[in-house]
């Protein structure tokens, strides 16, 4: 990059908005970092299958940012982002967007044409034999053969991911926005040597990318706490981390690439271990989270009783009437108990408190209902068929449901993350 390109900042955090009302809030919370000296940039990003869900177009994400940012006087960056974007549907992202989630899963695997893997391997030597990364304890040795097959695996993707870049600097320039690579959505975690390939096919094609988003151990449920093993996860994060500082010095890459964590709202047990790495190295991160904001006006609205609560009760009953649809999208990041999920007229039953109990995420509550939480979280869908009966009701509750967004994203999110002292 040269000195006039799009520069995502150091620390930036991915902000959904299924109805897209919540930009002011979610923009006050990043400002409630901002005045503890820790500056956190917001990135709106709502995916294409959000947009077709609820009928909305990828320009009202950059409305209704620019709206929050006119209105509360936000001087500081901030990005829209196209998210999981693939070459048939980037166009429609191409005028509102600023940033582009390069998602490349479904080429994963395919396998590359063999005289480019060979090509690959040949043009880097660098990476077959004893691979000694700083930051990392023990050396590790490649062999060719090794390094064939790794980029049999991915080296497809990169140069989908290279098609995809290409096209979009096509069109609005190269150096005028920001792209991120997604690997994430592959069977296993990548070892150092297969992102370190990575990297070095993401450089071979010019691409030039500022996050990347690794795989991870563990499983990244929509809306609730990370499940997996917690060190583990976090010597893979060091080691990615690691691995990234390397290619910067060894490849073409932007001197501040830095990692991704998809699908990172509510995983309050890898919070402390990001923090203490970003903290450790100075490293910069980009924190994705989508969904959970929409949790918040559910939780907003039944806090403020009488119809708004008979109304999140109705989408409640109506998501579980319809849960395999609701769920079948999202099957691979849901896990729901289907036995612990309460039947319609208990819910219809509750009181305020008691269906804010189930859906918050507060972990120390018996409360607390993580398959309720998650069924609610796939079912934007029933409030989306709603249509102004729905947004309505957000409008009227907007005092409540404004300090839920805000509470729930600096207090639960923001504060551990990249400041310390919370609560978790």
């Amino acid at each position: 990059m040269n000195n006039n390109d799009l520069k995502l900042e150091k620390y930036s955090f991915g902000v959904g908005d299924r109805f897209a009302r919540q930009a002011k809030a979610q923009l006050r919370a990043c400002m409630q970092a901002g005045a503890q000296g820790v500056e956190v940039i917001p990135v709106w990003n709502k995916s294409y299958r959000e947009h077709t869900v609820v009928g909305s177009k990828p320009g009202s994400v950059r409305a209704a940012a620019e709206a929050a940012v006119r209105d509360l006087a936000w001087t500081k960056p901030f990005h829209v982002d196209a998210d999981h974007i693939r070459l048939e549907i980037v166009d429609e992202f191409i005028e509102s967007s600023d940033f582009y989630t390069l998602d490349v899963a479904d080429a994963i695997g395919q396998r590359a044409d063999s005289n480019d893997v060979e090509d690959f391997v040949n043009r880097h030597p660098e990476l077959v034999g004893k691979l000694e990364i700083p930051g990392i304890d023990e050396s590790f040795d490649t062999s060719r053969a090794e390094i064939e097959s790794i980029g049999g695996k991915y080296l497809h993707a990169i140069q989908e991911a290279g098609r995809i870049y290409r096209h979009i600097a096509s069109v609005k320039g190269t150096g005028s926005f920001i792209t991120e690579v997604s690997m994430d959505e592959t069977d296993s975690p990548q070892t150092p040597a297969e992102l370190l390939v990575i990297l070095a096919a993401i450089a071979d094609e010019n691409i030039p990318a500022q996050t990347i988003a690794p795989k991870f151990t563990g499983r990244f449920n929509k809306g609730v706490d990370y499940v997996g093993d917690v060190s583990q996860f976090e010597k893979e994060f060091n080691e990615d981390l690691a691995v990234i500082a390397h290619a910067v010095t060894t490849h073409e890459l932007p001197k501040n690439l830095k990692l991704s964590v998809h699908s990172g709202s509510d995983k309050f047990s890898i919070y402390r271990p990001i923090r203490n790495a970003r903290s450790a190295t100075g490293a910069g991160i980009h924190v994705k989270t989508a969904g959970t904001n929409w949790l918040e006006e559910l939780i907003g609205m039944a806090e403020s009783g009488g119809e708004a609560l008979l109304l999140v009760k109705e989408i409640y009953g109506k998501a579980l009437d319809d849960i395999d649809a609701l769920c079948a999208p999202y099957a691979t990041v849901i896990d729901i108990d289907r036995s612990k999920l309460p039947r319609k007229d208990e819910v219809n039953a509750w009181s305020s408190e008691q269906f804010i109990s189930a859906l918050r995420h507060d972990q120390q509550k018996k409360e607390f209902n993580p398959n309720f939480r998650q069924l609610l979280h796939v079912g934007y869908k029933v409030a989306a068929k709603m249509g102004d009966r729905y947004l309505n009701m957000l409008e009227a509750c907007e005092q409540a449901v404004t300090r839920n967004v805000v509470e729930n994203l600096y207090d639960r999110h923001l504060k551990p993350l990249f400041i310390g002292n919370g609560s978790r």
